[in-house]
């Protein structure tokens, strides 16, 4: 038994070598005959001695193992995202910003791998917990699915107990092999290597996402100095050292601006013959004691900071222009065209945004058209390729009847509009906006739902929403639905009604009022009976409202059919007050900084309940900060609020601040 022992982790050492060479080094010292053969070899001995398998086997990455749901996890420091920049003279900025407090720093220049964020937890050298980014601050538990990335090292070189930071991705070879298999089985084809690598740790059989062949890329640790580490550099070293996977031969260096844009145009000519896809580059200060200078503002790292390369463009024909309405009754035109793959995804439309804009660009049906993705989210069509037409293309007219009821358009501004309010697109995206999270956040009510809820005749108005109760019988026979989630939705419903003012002036569609707009006259006029009786007038001496927001305002709250529905909406118990507006006196015109984790509350939260009470939160220390929020591992915000003789709060003070 002794000698099996022996020969099994000989085996494991050899095939660990050879992970080491094939990934960390990119230099494999055995033929892929010869790994099977010791794989298969190993695969033999574990399945005849069982108790013989150790826990960190190369064999445990075929998968296997199912869950029945995925734990919540919190990162022992919070995960950051970086900002965005753009152009060079961002990256100037940047640098000028950094040289204020750091004059002699210098930059590590990774590539942006276009993947996710995930923790390694590791014990004594031995993958004990992996995990998505989540918010940042709370992820999910992938330990199943990460056990079967190859080149995630199931035990270190050293034994250790060290976190590491790094980007789980799909290799181009990988998305193109498992499209491939997508498409024998008639499924649905994953629209980029970062969605697909995203579904794959969110399976609850690791089998599946063993099949999917993801690789991790290792670039950070949080606390490098437990280990001796004085520079980002080190660190990425040093994590090659352990076994892992670095960018190490695509890094860089950079002493100034100059060097930095060089690396960047560089790497922009290799982007398309990389194994994998980036979009950009992230910039960090490395020399770690000047990170730690600089320190993190409420949301971001002030030590770094990602460039994202300039939108791809592709080419397309314009094959439609078609003509939708939304919830005021906008009238806008869109571009459908031959699907096209812009930025990594597929993408089949764009909007023309008015007449004015198509008649700029002199767009045609049949046109050849370039396409990119504006800060590489939104697609837009960026010019028309006028010395490829054929004279065969029909020229742009824009319609003078609304597509769904037929009325006549109404041009005002750069617009048309459909001005019946009948009109049933408007009517669902009305109810669509109204139900939406930055409104009402009625859960479960979703646009499909919401249009298939509108055609059945369950809704046919705001106030439906609130009687579907009434059908509750109805929806559980609906195919998709069920007792529990029929009443989810009604409880979200019911938990609607007691939303403030604000949500609820933002959800009736008033033109003009936006989310912001809608909180000022909420805190204005309190009640919605005080602002219906507000004059137009009144209204536009209101900072941030003006005379063409107030001029709506009044026409809405003018229209008989609004009031009826507002009286309706009041005996269905919905709430119409404004909510703490006898507290917002206390925090009115403070202003606070948030710095370090906080246990009880969210970042956000609990900035959405200080501006709820009058307060403002900030970024930025100074002399007229109000007071400093303190929690675990503050900044360098809070060694300036004490140098400032600004008032600190701890976190067991927060209720005190707020009740």
């Amino acid at each position: 038994m002794d000698d099996i022992k022996k020969r099994m982790d000989e085996l494991i050492e050899k095939i660990n070598k050879a992970s080491y060479e094939y990934y960390v080094n990119d230099n494999p010292s055995i033929t892929d005959q010869e790994y099977d053969d010791y794989y298969s070899e190993l695969l033999k001995l574990e399945s005849k001695y069982p108790n013989l398998k150790r826990d960190d086997s190369p064999t445990l990455r075929v998968g296997g193992k199912v869950i029945d749901k995925f734990l919540k996890v919190t990162h022992e420091s919070p995960m950051l995202s970086f900002d965005d920049i753009f152009n060079e003279d961002e990256i100037v900025s940047f640098d000028e910003r950094i040289r204020k407090t750091c004059p002699n720093a210098s930059y590590t220049l990774e590539p942006k791998m276009d993947g996710l964020s995930g923790s390694l937890l590791y014990e004594k050298g031995v993958l004990v917990r992996a995990a998505t980014r989540g918010d940042g601050l709370v992820g999910e538990d992938i330990t199943h699915n990460v056990k079967t990335i190859k080149s995630v090292p199931l035990k270190l070189n050293k034994e250790i107990d060290i976190e590491v930071r790094g980007e789980i991705y799909m290799s181009k070879k990988s998305f193109e092999k498992c499209n491939n298999q997508r498409k024998q089985d008639k499924e649905p084809l994953f629209a980029n290597p970062r969605n697909a690598a995203a579904g794959s740790v969110r399976q609850l059989d690791s089998s599946v996402a063993a099949k999917r062949e993801l690789d991790f890329m290792a670039y950070f640790i949080p606390n490098p100095d437990k280990y001796g580490i004085k520079t980002q550099k080190e660190s990425l070293d040093f994590l090659r050292e352990l076994g892992f996977a670095t960018n190490y031969k695509l890094n860089g260096l950079a002493k100034n601006v100059n060097e930095i844009i060089n690396y960047i145009n560089d790497l922009q000519q290799k982007r398309k013959d990389l194994p994998f896809e980036i979009d950009g580059v992230v910039l960090k200060v490395n020399n770690l004691d000047d990170e730690a200078k600089l320190g993190f503002t409420q949301r971001v790292p002030r030590w770094g900071i990602a460039y994202k390369f300039p939108a791809l463009e592709v080419l397309t024909t314009l094959k439609e222009i078609k003509f939708t309405v939304g919830r005021t009754g906008k009238i806008t035109p869109n571009a459908i065209f031959d699907p096209v793959h812009v930025a990594g995804s597929v993408v089949s439309k764009a909007t023309l945004h008015n007449e004015d804009y198509c008649l700029e660009k002199d767009v045609k049906v049949g046109d050849v058209i370039s396409i990119r993705k504006a800060g590489d989210v939104i697609p837009e069509v960026v010019e028309v390729k006028k010395e490829r037409r054929t004279g065969k293309e029909i020229p742009f007219k824009m319609i003078d009847k609304c597509p769904m009821c037929g009325s006549l358009l109404v041009r005002e501004d750069a617009n048309y509009f459909c001005k019946n309010e009948m009109c049933s697109k408007r009517e669902i995206e009305g109810l669509i906006h109204f139900a939406s999270r930055d409104t009402m956040n009625i859960e479960g009510l979703g646009e499909r739902i919401v249009e298939d809820f509108y055609n059945m005749g369950f809704i046919k108005s705001i106030s439906d929403i609130y009687k579907l109760y009434n059908h509750k019988e109805d929806l559980i026979e609906l195919e998709g639905f069920g007792e529990k989630s029929v009443n989810n939705l009604l409880e979200s419903i019911e938990n609607s009604k007691g939303n403030s003012l604000e949500k609820v002036l933002f959800a009736l569609g008033i033109r003009h009022v936006g989310k912001k707009t809608a909180k000022v006259l909420a805190k204005e006029y309190k009640t919605i009976d005080n602002l219906i009786d507000a004059t137009e007038e009144e209204l536009t001496v209101i900072n941030d409202v003006g005379e063409i927001i107030a001029k709506s305002v009044k026409e809405y709250f003018s229209n008989e059919k609004n009031l009826r529905l507002i009286e309706e909406l009041k005996k269905l118990n919905l709430n119409f007050n404004y909510i703490n507006s006898s507290q917002n006196d206390k925090l009115e015109g403070k202003t606070f900084v948030l710095t370090g984790t906080l246990k009880e509350y969210k970042r956000e939260e609990l900035t959405n309940i200080l501006e709820s009470l009058g307060a403002k939160v900030t970024s930025s220390v100074t002399n007229k900060t109000s007071g400093v929020i303190v929690g675990d591992k503050p900044g360098s915000k809070y060694d300036k609020a004490l140098k400032l003789g600004v008032k600190i709060y701890k976190e067991e003070d927060i209720n005190t601040l707020i009740n």
